[in-house]
């Protein structure tokens, strides 16, 4: 896609902040560039990694997000305020890494699954009619090949029978593994020993019986082939090239999402407390910014030519806070703007994931007609830039807090309104907000 392309897709689902768009669109753009290049400079062009200044809630994840997923990239966010200095216990910075290339196998596995998903789902009907019609009946050895002909008949009827989903309620016996003891051992899970990368489940599965239950289980035949089919999928899968390539991926398209970057910044670090260094954090983060080797459970991951945005709010520090080395793997800064009531009007309306739209759709389920006429998304706009004002402002995430107030009763009673229509107009929201409005300190706690 070209920038241009990218900017316009963008449009769909954020409003405003045109220049953090045109940056990212550039920096997924020069991705495709630096492939076209000679094999002897794709090596040195390093990515333009960016730094997004800005409240919260005017859309800076929503960006880096909407940008993975155009590029059907791997996709992590951390916070930088999770991660603390080695030596100290909390996140390593190499888990981000790890986190990252275990999402990119997830996403290349589920394509595999899609391609022999047919295969899969035949091998499992075959299974699943072994369960219904156990092999061949004694007589039918005597009977020759008239018998086994019947049986294939018998076999291409209860086929049928089972495509068309006349045989999903009847149950069958099954030998299912199921896991044991998992959730004592999401307890006991030491953070560093995952961090470090130790599949400490699989280390000790043998400690619970082998980890796994293969006892039969009466299950229902529609649940068998749900069953049958993941199974076989994975038999069909070649987990080695699966891993190859999502290490590929996250190599050459992975988009790290850094939040909360200025609360690593040395100004205040006062506030951290003795011993945990915010320069230390950002000393650590360094050398995957700047491009190493991380070993994960699927090889070794070259950071070299990931992307990494990071964002922050800047309001008790600056950019410049940041250490000159950490400062200089960022050369691209972009400032994103407050949002106004304006703004959240055309939240409410224009992308194709509105909130209107989300509500209109969600009651509809219920059989309830939601309808909002433009005073209304002009008030419930009014009402959430004023309690922006008066209280933290959270950017377009009031709106969230503002709807759900406001279509409170309206949720609620859906079951019993069902063929009804609900008109929303700006005397409905100020009858059911105003009172709220008016008290202040009310305000603060509900809105």
């Amino acid at each position: 896609m070209t920038p241009r392309e990218i900017v316009s897709e963008l449009d769909q689902y954020i409003v405003g902040q045109a220049a953090a768009k045109r940056s990212v669109a550039i920096a997924l753009r020069n991705r495709w560039r630096r492939l076209q290049v000679p094999e002897e400079l794709r090596e040195e062009i390093a990515p333009k990694n960016i730094i997004m200044i800005g409240p919260t809630g005017v859309g800076k994840t929503e960006i880096s997000r909407r940008l993975a997923k155009l590029a059907q990239a791997p996709f992590v966010k951390v916070e930088a305020s999770r991660f603390t200095e080695v030596g100290y216990v909390g996140r390593d910075v190499e888990s981000i890494i790890r986190d990252l290339t275990e999402l990119a196998v997830d996403m290349v596995r589920e394509e595999e699954t899609e391609k022999v998903e047919v295969k899969a789902r035949e091998l499992a009907e075959d299974r699943v009619l072994d369960l219904l019609l156990p092999g061949p009946h004694p007589a039918s050895e005597a009977g020759g090949p008239a018998t086994m002909a019947e049986d294939d008949q018998t076999r291409d009827k209860l086929r049928k029978l089972l495509r068309e989903g006349k045989l999903d309620e009847r149950s069958v016996e099954l030998e299912a593994p199921q896991p044991q003891g998992t959730a004592m051992l999401e307890v006991i899970t030491p953070q560093n020993m995952e961090e470090a990368g130790i599949n400490l489940r699989e280390q000790l599965s043998g400690i619970f019986g082998g980890g796994r239950d293969s006892r039969p289980r009466k299950v229902t035949v529609a649940e068998a082939l749900e069953l049958i089919a993941k199974q076989e999928a994975q038999g069909l899968i070649d987990m080695q090239k699966v891993e190859s390539e999502a290490v590929r991926r996250v190599q050459e398209n992975g988009i790290v999402f850094v939040d909360e970057i200025d609360k690593i910044c040395g100004r205040d670090s006062l506030h951290q407390g003795p011993d945990v260094s915010r320069e230390g954090v950002q000393r650590d983060l360094l050398p995957i910014v700047e491009g190493s080797s991380v070993k994960t459970r699927h090889g070794m991951v070259r950071t070299d030519h990931i992307l990494f945005i990071a964002s922050g709010a800047f309001n008790l520090s600056k950019p410049s806070d940041l250490i000159p080395e950490f400062q200089g793997r960022f050369p691209i800064r972009v400032e994103l703007e407050a949002l106004d009531k304006d703004d959240f009007v055309r939240i409410l309306t224009e992308p194709q994931n509105s909130l209107t739209r989300q509500y209109r759709e969600l009651l509809d389920t219920e059989g309830v007609t939601l309808n909002f006429d433009s005073s209304a998304v002009a008030e419930i706009a009014e009402v959430a830039a004023q309690v922006n004002s008066q209280a933290e402002n959270v950017g377009a995430r009031r709106l969230h807090t503002v709807m759900e107030k406001l279509l409170d009763d309206v949720s609620f009673h859906a079951p019993e309104r069902s063929g009804s229509t609900v008109d929303i107009d700006a005397a409905y929201v100020r009858e059911k907000l105003g009172a709220i409005l008016e008290d202040q300190d009310l305000s603060r706690y509900i809105l």
